[in-house]
């Protein structure tokens, strides 16, 4: 019987980095430190580790690598769980992993991030607004907005992910 050995690629192995497309936040200060202040006021009053299951929820839906190299790493170092992080881009089939808070929380997400599929829809807007008082809700709502709105500049200036240490300037 032959055992396997499973083989990982070393750095030199793997593709190489590209270079982001675009130094937006170094070419558009204002846009970036404004965008930094709308984060902090959209944080006041959310859970932390909610706003991180949100912030890479809203990162996989948007495929910004950026952000969730960023969201994973800060949800990391806050206690998260490995598993909760890796279950949560099959969180329909894992719920069990989840409270129903935070799943609320993660189907409005998905609902705010992809409009495409139509508006958010009043089943959706209903549970959430059972699990989070009008004020905690606004703030949520305001927190999908803001990650949506960083992972546009990540993936359309193709920002490179892989770089950042929890504790960087983040949002």
């Amino acid at each position: 019987m032959t055992t396997h050995t499973h083989h990982h690629a070393t750095p030199a192995e793997y593709a190489p980095e590209h270079p982001a497309r675009l130094q937006w936040a170094q070419l558009a200060p204002d846009v970036y430190k404004a965008m930094v202040r709308l984060d902090v006021a959209a944080r006041k009053g959310v859970d932390p580790a909610l706003l991180e299951l949100v912030k890479i929820r809203a990162s996989q839906l948007n495929r910004c690598a950026f952000c969730l190299d960023m969201h994973s790493k800060d949800a990391l170092a806050a206690g998260e769980s490995v598993e909760r992080i890796i279950q949560l881009s099959a969180w329909e089939e894992s719920q069990h992993f989840y409270t129903e808070k935070e799943l609320a929380a993660i189907r409005l997400t998905e609902a705010v991030t992809v409009l495409t599929d139509g508006f958010v829809p009043d089943e959706v807007y209903a549970k959430a607004a059972e699990h989070f008082e009008e004020t905690e809700l606004a703030q949520l709502i305001a927190a999908i907005t803001v990650i949506n709105a960083w992972n546009r500049f990540g993936v359309t200036t193709r920002l490179t992910p892989g770089h950042y240490t929890p504790g960087d300037v983040k949002h």
